[in-house]
């Protein structure tokens, strides 16, 4: 399926307030404020494809204050963290991150994983965000290695611009269901 088709039951652009947002409300993780803004701005035909709710929603967040953001980015897990272990990820985090074999990480790849989590959350003060969908565990480990060594600020706009691709994503992945 390519950008300009869609598969939902009913268009975007025709869903109430509440049908958009329970729909749309997981795309950028426990943060369904976003779907409400981009409905509230006002949703047309050209909102009825994954590329087209990717630009409305995107230029919410990139007209999100900075206390904003850094909710955004501080309400997505670790990779290969505690609420991994624990199961306690949504549904949508569980997939991506079993996608890239992360639930197959050797005991020793965990420890790694923890230490990098712990370490970019020390220099950054929040979370390593990567989108992981085309990735693999060891891809992943070595984007904690590179971009450790960045500063934060330059971190704080991967970070959105990773929350991004992801979720065009699970838009694309809602718009195959």
């Amino acid at each position: 399926m390519n950008s300009t088709e869609q598969k939902y039951s009913t268009p975007p652009s025709q869903m109430t307030e509440n049908e958009f947002v329970e729909f749309f409300g997981g795309v950028y993780e426990h943060s369904p404020w976003i779907p409400k803004h981009a409905w509230h701005k006002g949703l047309n035909d050209d909102h009825n494809t994954p590329a087209g709710l990717s630009a409305i929603m995107m230029e919410v967040v990139a007209n999100a204050d900075h206390s904003s953001l850094l909710t955004l980015i501080n309400a997505h897990p670790d990779l290969a963290g505690k609420a991994a272990l624990n199961g306690e990820l949504t549904e949508e985090s569980t997939s991506e991150q079993s996608g890239a074999g992360i639930d197959q990480c050797t005991p020793e790849e965990y420890e790694k994983f923890q230490h990098y989590n712990n370490a970019y959350k020390e220099k950054f003060g929040f979370p390593f965000i990567k989108a992981v969908k085309g990735s693999n565990r060891h891809q992943i480990l070595d984007a904690f290695v590179s971009r450790i060594e960045n500063d934060e600020e330059t971190e704080f706009q991967q970070a959105v611009t990773e929350i991004n691709k992801i979720a065009l994503f699970r838009l694309e992945a809602l718009a195959e269901a």
